[in-house]
């Protein structure tokens, strides 16, 4: 009896984990498309990913280097004060209004001949905000100082 209920033990043991394992993979199968790296220009220059991977890159929209194309397209330089990289916009929706020169961005797409080609840009919400990555990224390189909260 007391074997039957070792081995009933056991038996169910296995069979937790191998559900457990196929739920696991059947998880990252289905997020293998909504996962998107994040990178900063310096990182894109060191080491370019593969044209297949998307990923989003961030960094501050170098002065000087946005031109609006008809329609939607547009082309810019994104920069985190070690390398630039520069995109081109080809998302069939307008740019957000407070996407500009100067400001944080974080761009989805893929790098093609140097080229980063962005299917979808993020701007700042307000005067003040840049998303929490860009801002690690900037401070890294010394370019961006985090403004002190007012007392």
């Amino acid at each position: 009896m007391r074997g039957l209920k070792k081995k009933r033990r056991i038996q169910v043991i296995l069979v937790a984990v191998a559900a457990l394992a196929i739920s696991v993979g059947l998880i990252g199968y289905g997020m293998r498309d909504g996962i998107n790296f994040f990178r900063t220009p310096s990182e894109v220059a060191v080491t370019p990913p593969p044209p297949t991977e998307v990923f989003r890159i961030g960094g501050l929209v170098l002065d000087g280097s946005l031109v609006r194309d008809a329609g939607t397209e547009l082309h810019f330089v994104v920069t985190d004060g070690g390398a630039d990289i520069p995109v081109r916009y080809v998302g069939s929706d307008a740019p957000p209004d407070l996407f500009d020169e100067g400001t944080g961005t974080v761009a989805t797409g893929s790098l093609q001949d140097g080229v980063f080609i962005a299917t979808e840009l993020l701007a700042r919400h307000d005067e003040t905000y840049m998303p929490a990555e860009v801002i690690d990224a900037l401070e890294q390189q010394g370019v961006y100082r985090s403004p002190t909260p007012e007392s």
